[in-house]
């Protein structure tokens, strides 16, 4: 599966973004897709999955502001990001695999990645 992260970008503190995780070669639905993120100097973080039953999953620094999605026709995924914060600047990244629950923010478990997209959020 070959992943292609978009839509990152510049915003004012409290805006919004919607980053776009395109799949080919595979079905995105038949796979865990997860977003993380990575500050440099830091460690990859997780942020968001959603299984290929639907149900979401986030991390409580971005809970109630983002939301997961995926379609299924387009067999791309979505991360839309509202009341963005300085502190949300970082490298995305989408990636797909078969994590289990109780597992699924464990970078290792997710087989296939995309190429970062940029999000910057000025105060």
């Amino acid at each position: 599966v070959q992943l292609q992260a978009s839509g990152g970008g510049l915003v004012q503190a409290g805006g919004s973004l919607k980053l776009s995780c395109a799949a080919s070669g595979g079905t995105l639905s038949k796979y865990t897709m997860g977003w993380f993120r990575q500050a440099p100097g830091k460690e990859q973080e997780f942020v968001a999955a959603i299984s290929w039953t639907g149900s979401t999953y986030y991390a409580d620094s971005v809970k109630g502001r983002f939301t997961i999605s995926r379609d299924n026709v387009k067999n791309t995924g979505y991360l839309q990001m509202n009341s963005l914060k300085p502190e949300d600047t970082t490298v995305y990244y989408c990636a797909a695999g078969r994590p289990i629950t109780s597992a699924i923010m464990r970078r290792e478990l997710y087989a296939y990645w995309g190429k970062g997209t940029l999000v910057t959020v000025s105060s």
